[in-house]
């Protein structure tokens, strides 16, 4: 059971610094959880051996306590690393202990792969950074894995998306504990949403066009500059010179998805990139996006990015500005 800090114990987050850790995915909780005067939690930082420990970002860490540590533990944090691989057995049986015995188990980014290697997200939903989110529930069929939020709660279990992710991770388990209040309260010191709208679904890349094509090259591109008209499945066999039967089984092999989900992907990237300009009407961009009407288009927005179109252009399109970013719409 995790203790009680109104009983006069404060609770104890052990972070796990993993070999290679991402620098922000280990900043964020030693600044959320470690900058608290004789407040609620007590922090400490663990690794499978004490010493320097490389980071992905930034210089080596200098971390004086072992995976012990855990024993101890009311809530276990581990950040993201790179390429993420299994880690030793010691560190698997350390986190798999930890949750047996009933610590709140946590992962931000890529730290999901350490969790899941110990068994810890056997049968549970989980996240993890969007790049990352298929390779994830290749090696771990058993964990459902939903690459499209910021966090999920399973209760004793929770995971975060990609780096900043954790960030929002990190404030929901202060509101959990605490309450908004004092959740709202850190995130002003922060400087940070206490609650971000949407999910990671709108950071994530759709790619327009495959990397490599073997002969459907000028097929997708025709259909990108064809965006605005009603394309189907016929139009574009006929345009690569074969059979429908043909086309979808090539388009599968190349995309890894049927032709009209191809095509749907390229239209949200499209309007996506019509939105960062500051496209200021819906109508325009679902004219040049070919995704129907206004309403339409704000529900399949909403369904597959996860925030509805103003709100997305709120978000991205005054970085794009700054950057001097333009496009140019087709026909």
């Amino acid at each position: 059971m995790r203790r009680n800090p109104a009983a006069g114990t404060a609770h104890h987050v052990v972070v796990v610094a993993l070999e290679n850790v991402l620098a922000l995915d280990i900043g964020i909780p030693l600044q959320v959880f470690g900058s608290w005067r004789d407040g609620p939690y007590r922090l400490t930082v663990c690794a499978e051996r004490p010493g320097t420990v490389p980071m992905h970002g930034g210089p080596a860490l200098s971390v004086v306590h072992g995976l012990d540590c855990l024993e101890s533990a009311d809530t276990v944090i581990v950040p993201g690393y790179v390429e993420p691989e299994k880690p030793s057995d010691a560190v698997t049986t350390a986190l798999a202990r930890a949750a047996a015995r009933g610590a709140r188990m946590v992962s931000i980014c890529t730290g999901a792969f350490a969790l899941a290697a110990a068994g810890v997200l056997d049968g549970r939903q989980a996240t993890t950074h969007w790049q990352y989110a298929a390779a994830l529930a290749e090696r771990f069929p058993r964990v459902s894995v939903r690459p499209e939020v910021l966090y999920v709660d399973e209760g004793q279990v929770l995971t975060s998306a990609g780096v900043a992710a954790g960030l929002d991770l990190c404030l929901h388990l202060i509101r959990r504990d605490h309450g908004a209040r004092v959740a709202n309260q850190q995130a002003r010191l922060l400087v940070a949403a206490p609650h971000r709208t949407g999910g990671q679904a709108q950071f994530i890349d759709l790619p327009g066009r495959p990397e490599r094509s073997d002969g459907l090259a000028q097929v997708y591109e025709w259909a990108l500059r064809n965006l605005h008209q009603p394309l189907t499945v016929d139009q574009l066999a006929h345009r690569a010179g074969t059979s429908r039967r043909t086309l979808i089984r090539r388009f599968h092999a190349e995309t890894g998805r049927p032709p009209m989900r191809w095509l749907l992907d390229a239209r949200l990237a499209r309007a996506r990139e019509l939105l960062e300009a500051g496209e200021p009407t819906v109508e325009a961009v679902a004219r040049h996006c070919g995704l129907g009407t206004p309403a339409n288009f704000r529900t399949l927005f909403k369904a597959h990015v996860g925030v509805a179109p103003s709100v997305y252009r709120e978000t991205f399109h005054s970085a794009a500005a700054a950057d001097g970013a333009s496009f140019r719409p087709g026909p």
